[in-house]
């Protein structure tokens, strides 16, 4: 008790964030929330598909897909195939699932906390999160189901253009790694287990907790469901390598017969740490990521008449995530609408924004930041990203101050230190020769 003590901290401004060490030595982040009897639970490792091997790319993805299709027995408790299982969880009110994204192979537990039923909510999830089944011919079935939606995809031409962009952008890094039929048949359900027993460790786990329960319930319930994976040793994973910057610019046509050609360009951004995150997220605002209110959509959308949508977007990780210009227009007018989004973009890098674009910014940025944490889940979403970069506990109570404190001056450096306009991928798919 007293290592977790030691470990403790608080913001205790508008939204109080608890943070301690379990004795399990996992990371716990509490929001109390006792106005509903409902809580959220987030369990994050280090385990997304940054973790893939190149020739096993969508481990992380399988892995997460197969985490709820049975469990084995432990104890008195039996093993459950995937309908008893997910009918167990109808039963209870509850639901727990995995997902996997490119930094993170996260697990989602939500339930009401009725003592009673919050007991037997635990006792499964405990049984799920230490003992998941991994049953061959499910993932033999999946392997098909999956392999035959990326050849359906490999149809639409959104699709050929995200993966010809993300492969020039990203080049060998994982962020880049593309999932294909020949990639899921080197997967076996070995490898999903050893991937998972790799990865899920309570040394390595960062637990989000937002609902009606008090630091010591945190504290006891973590417990429980840290209890059946392994302890001990806690072995480094391997360094993953930045993305490298792009040292030319890269233009891909690919042809495709289509009633629009899809447009993208950009190159790799920023990382989540980065000082200049808010900067560049109240600049990206008043680019493209604003919608109509946006620079992008007034020159090109507006003026032009050349896409009915047209946004930016930067995709920050523990990596530096692809900044990201996307439209779509009519295949005669692919070359124009290039040039205009160029041009926007080169012009706002070295000019940055007008005072007026600024303070609009601001106010909707501002104005709107209640709505990002007006549900349990968005909460969660927030708290668990505060784990996940190590942002300071105070992070969602000075998040509008960080934002208003946004300069014209400091957007205009972050840009330039960060995007090279001369030196974007651009990718056009489906437009006329």
């Amino acid at each position: 008790m007293l290592l977790a003590a030691c470990f403790c901290q608080q913001a205790w401004a508008g939204i109080p964030i608890a943070h301690w060490q379990h004795a399990s030595g996992a990371q716990v982040y509490l929001v109390e929330s006792p106005s509903i009897p409902m809580l959220d639970v987030q369990i994050d490792v280090d385990g997304g598909s940054r973790r893939d091997p190149a020739a096993q790319a969508g481990l992380a993805a399988a892995s997460a897909a197969m985490f709820s299709k049975g469990v084995m027995a432990q104890g008195t408790r039996p093993a459950l195939d995937e309908n008893a299982l997910s009918e167990a969880w109808a039963d209870l009110g509850a639901s727990f699932g995995a997902g996997a994204g490119a930094d993170r192979f996260s697990l989602s537990l939500r339930t009401l906390t009725y003592p009673d039923l919050l007991e037997k909510t635990l006792a499964l999830a405990a049984q799920q999160l230490g003992h998941p089944a991994w049953p061959t011919d499910i993932w033999a079935t999946e392997r098909k189901r999956w392999q035959a939606a990326i050849q359906e995809a490999n149809t639409r031409p959104a699709t050929r253009a995200g993966k010809a962009y993300s492969a020039a952008v990203y080049g060998q890094h994982p962020y880049g790694f593309e999932v294909t039929a020949a990639h899921l048949e080197r997967i076996e359900v070995a490898d999903m287990r050893a991937f998972y027993n790799r990865v899920m460790l309570p040394c390595r786990a960062r637990i989000s907790l937002v609902g009606a329960i008090t630091r010591v319930q945190a504290d006891a319930l973590v417990g429980r469901l840290m209890q059946g994976l392994p302890t001990g040793a806690c072995p480094a994973l391997p360094e993953v390598p930045e993305v490298a910057p792009l040292q030319q610019a890269q233009e891909l046509t690919l042809p495709f017969d289509s009633a629009q050609a899809h447009v993208l360009v950009g190159q790799p951004g920023i990382k989540r740490n980065d000082p200049d995150f808010f900067a560049m997220l109240v600049g990206n605002y008043i680019l493209g990521g604003g919608g109509f209110v946006s620079r992008l959509t007034t020159e090109v959308r507006e003026k032009r008449g050349l896409s009915y949508s047209v946004s930016s977007n930067f995709s920050p990780g523990l990596h530096a995530g692809a900044f990201t210009v996307s439209l779509q227009t009519r295949p005669d007018q692919a070359a124009q609408a290039v040039a205009v989004t160029r041009d926007v973009l080169t012009r706002f890098v070295n000019e940055g924004p007008t005072t007026e674009e600024l303070q609009a910014a601001k106010d909707n940025l501002i104005g709107g930041f209640a709505l990002r944490i007006d549900a349990n889940r968005k909460l969660l979403d927030n708290v668990a990203n505060i784990a996940a970069h190590k942002l300071p506990l105070n992070y969602l109570d000075t998040w509008t101050d960080q934002v208003a404190k946004v300069s014209a001056a400091q957007i205009k450096a972050a840009f330039k230190r960060h995007l090279q306009p001369q030196r974007m991928v651009t990718v056009v798919v489906g437009a006329q020769p």
